[in-house]
């Protein structure tokens, strides 16, 4: 295998053995980015002398009996994360020259375990997106299907993991931006508990949705990088002081004396017979290694999350994104004498259609004589949304659906009718509603075409939902399948 094409805990094994070093392993994947870069587009910002230098630091490490499973090993970011002294644009027009002074939770935690930066991920703008056609720069492509969309708006994080650019990779998830490119792309994609990672240096959407987690190859890597990333800080207001497992001890083959749930209402009218018949598959792997399955689960509230989200999420964007005014950073427009036309033409060429878009449904929104009838009506939906969780977890150990209902989409096929491409999240928003955790796996390929399957937990359940993905992923090679780029 080389070295680009190794998880997580295969290179941790070679650099402890010293039989692979740090800068052999960051060389391969900086030749790898280089060369698929100009058919991928994964990548807003390479840092390729960062990385080396960083990779030499993690071999003294490692020379010196200190290595971390993630010391040495390359990570992309994803470009909403602010990464002291490396731009962090949130692949908008608006911040295409903003480099942060100082580095998100996160990436202080990585970098304490001496990870290797390579680079930061290519996305929908402020992640507002399913399809990472969105960014200000450029659309990047599925490493599956050239002409095909990634998913969004984590589409570079998860296309860097899939074409072996990163061995890693970090994500935002606020209604589905982990999970369904990684469904998309064939990688495992984890969205935590709200307040399990902490948001700080999180550039923000919507507050109460968004959650940083992680891309990998495979399960096992997903916990490694759970457990570097997750715990509380103190400079989040929203992160929760709950223990924090080693999430690497839960990931047994043995499903015996778990139950686990189907929603209904996850399967939902026009959902591709492809789609259908893989998920109904893995269910029953499930049931074969020693799951007891409940395929008549409702959730009856799931159909209006959707019109929930698209109420909730734009009105905290429109206050998030207010900020943007050409005064304090970022872009700014000085062709006028008057203030009040600056911050109008500041916004109008700074921010692009999608996200002016939605920063109108969500002034809409919270409009006066609208409050009441939309966003405070929202908010109870998510409450009952919130309470089915609740409920069924109270009967089952994790609920099963899939991470999409489609294979991924041409590129363009959806960019004229937004409320299609809102449809791609379907089954992942009402998770970010209810503030659960949830992650995707590969699950199968219909034409060739990737297809996710998404296991959900309750809060802080992160190890009942890794347990089971790990010996699904067991159980089938599909992980194990690469993208023939």
């Amino acid at each position: 295998m080389i070295p680009p094409q190794l998880t997580i805990h295969e290179a941790h094994r070679l650099l402890k053995a010293r039989k692979l070093s740090s800068v052999e392993l960051t060389k391969a994947c900086l030749e790898r980015t280089k060369e698929l870069e100009p058919k991928l587009k994964a990548l807003v910002t390479v840092t390729g002398e960062l990385a080396s230098s960083q990779a030499e630091k993690a071999d003294q490490r490692l020379a010196g009996g200190k290595g971390h499973p993630l010391t040495g090993v390359p990570v992309v970011i994803k470009d909403v994360i602010c990464t002291k002294g490396v731009p962090t644009t949130c692949s908008s027009r608006m911040l295409e020259n903003f480099i942060p002074p100082y580095d998100a939770t996160v990436m202080e935690k990585l970098n304490a375990c001496g990870a290797v930066i390579m680079g930061k991920a290519n996305m929908d703008e402020f992640a507002m997106g399913s399809s990472t056609e969105h960014s200000a720069f450029f659309p990047t492509h599925n490493p599956w299907d050239l002409s095909r969309v990634p998913g969004g708006s984590s589409g570079g994080s998860a296309v860097a993991v899939a074409a072996d650019e990163g061995i890693y990779a970090l994500g935002s998830d606020t209604g589905g931006s982990i999970r369904q490119p990684a469904g998309f792309c064939s990688v495992v994609g984890m969205k935590p508990t709200y307040g399990r990672v902490s948001r700080y240096g999180l550039v923000a959407f919507a507050s109460s949705l968004d959650q940083i987690g992680p891309l990998t190859k495979d399960v096992t890597d997903c916990a490694i990088v759970l457990n570097a990333i997750a715990g509380y800080d103190n400079r989040d207001s929203t992160s929760v002081p709950e223990p924090t497992p080693d999430y690497t001890r839960c990931l047994t083959s043995d499903l015996k004396g778990l139950t686990l749930g189907v929603p209904r209402e996850y399967f939902v009218e026009g959902m591709q017979a492809g789609v259908k018949t893989a998920l109904q598959a893995a269910i029953k792997k499930l049931e074969e290694l020693g799951a007891k399955i409940d395929w008549e689960v409702s959730l009856p509230s799931t159909p209006y999350a959707l019109a929930a989200y698209y109420i909730i999420a734009p009105s905290e964007a429109s206050a998030n994104l207010a900020r943007y005014d050409g005064v304090k950073y970022g872009f700014s427009y000085t062709d006028t004498d008057s203030m009040w036309e600056a911050m109008e033409k500041t916004r109008q060429f700074g921010f692009g259609d999608e996200v002016k878009r939605r920063i109108m449904l969500g002034t809409y929104a919270l409009s006066a004589g609208y409050y009441d009838a939309y966003y405070l009506k929202a908010q109870k939906v998510r409450t009952l949304i919130r309470r089915e969780f609740d409920q069924a977890f109270t009967k089952y150990d994790a609920l099963i659906t899939p991470t999409s209902p489609t294979v991924p989409f041409k590129i363009g096929e959806k960019l004229d009718d937004p409320l299609q491409m809102y449809l791609s999240d379907v089954c992942t928003l009402p998770i970010n509603i209810a503030g659960v955790p949830a992650i995707s796996i590969p699950a199968g390929f219909d034409d060739g075409l990737p297809i996710g399957m998404q296991v959900i937990g309750k809060p802080f359940g992160e190890e009942a939902i890794l347990k089971v993905a790990y010996a699904y992923e067991q159980a089938t090679e599909w992980h194990k399948q690469r993208a023939g780029i």
